[in-house]
Formats: structure tokens, sequence, C-alpha cells
């Protein structure tokens, strides 16, 4: 039998196959290194962009932050000019009814009644006068219920005093009477008259 020494071929074999592993293994890590930078890249372009629609974003929404404090701002006025003007719708309405409230005081007064006094709160009237009887006094009440201006007439104080004016001795009755303003209820006339 023929004596083959197999041991340098075997050992040149094993000699190139770590070779051939080791190129294996640096082609391996080459190509991994190369799919890590590649996504890196990737995800750093991805980022990159989602950072970019972030900023238009705030941008954008500190734009419509700006138009919606100018709307409110806005509102605030427009509630402000609205409030002005019914008020001065109401004083245009009322207007008149000062003109209405002095011509029905003087149209229900009865003669021997005088007014002293006229205090006004809204539509509330606190008046203080003197009438030579508490008759007349109930006559002006009578008066003030009847009327389209004035309404709810409540006495408060009645005194009664005997006073002397040029030697004579004369009966006066000082009163207070509270009344409301009734503009409803001279509307609805009004309207009725037409």
């Amino acid at each position: 039998m023929a004596r083959i020494n197999l041991l340098p071929w075997r050992a040149e074999l094993r000699k190139q196959q770590q070779q051939d592993f080791i190129a294996a293994m640096g082609f391996g890590i080459a190509l991994t290194l190369a799919l890590m930078l590649l996504l890196h890249l990737n995800i750093s372009s991805r980022v990159e962009y989602q950072t970019e629609r972030n900023r238009y974003l705030d941008s954008e929404i500190a734009t419509l932050e700006k138009k919606i404090k100018e709307i409110q701002d806005l509102e605030v006025k427009k509630k402000r000019l609205l409030a002005k003007m019914e008020v001065i719708q109401e004083l245009q309405a009322s207007r008149p009814e000062i003109v209405h409230l002095f011509d029905e005081l003087g149209r229900t007064i009865p003669e021997g009644v005088y007014l002293s006094d006229l205090t006004q709160a809204d539509k509330n009237l606190i008046v203080n006068g003197v009438a030579q009887s508490n008759a007349r006094v109930s006559a002006y009440m009578r008066n003030l219920e009847s009327s389209a201006w004035l309404k709810d007439p409540i006495l408060n104080i009645i005194e009664t005093r005997l006073e002397s004016k040029d030697n004579k001795r004369e009966r006066q009755s000082k009163f207070t009477l509270q009344m409301k303003q009734s503009v409803e209820k001279a509307d609805a006339r009004k309207k009725g008259a037409s």
C-alpha cells in the first residue's frame, strides 16, 4: 500500500476553511454595518421629516392662536357695541316717557292737591305733596289708578294738620304716595287707538 501523507493537504484545507470563515464573517459584519448605516440614515431622515412637520404644525398653531385671540377680542368688542346699542335703543324708546309722565302727573292731580317732591328710581315713583283734605288724596289715587302711564298707587304716609294762614285755620293733609310708571299699559292703549 502506498503511503500518502494527507496531513499537509488537511492542514491546507483547514487553513482555507479558516480564511473562508473569516472572509464570510468580515462580509457579514460589513453587510450588517452597511444595513445598520442605511437603517440609521433612514430613521434619521424620517425623524428630521417629522421634526420639520412638527415645526410647521407649531407655526400654524401659533398663527391660529393669534387669529383665535383676535376673534375673541372682536367678540368682546361686539358684545360691548351690542350693549351700547341696546342702551341707546332703550334711551330712544324711553325718551317720550318722561314727557308722558309729567303730562299724566299734571292731568291726574285734582284741585286742592299740590305736589312738593317727586323722586324716581327706575319705574318706581315717590310723590310727596299737600292736599286740602283726605278726600282729595283719595280722588288723586283714583285718578292715578285710571291713568294710562301710572299704576299701583300706594299711600305710605298721610298726616293731617291744622295750619293758620291769613287768620284762617285750615286743615292740610301731607301725604307720601308710591306708584309705578306703566309703559306697557300706555303702549297697549296707543295700539288700540291706532
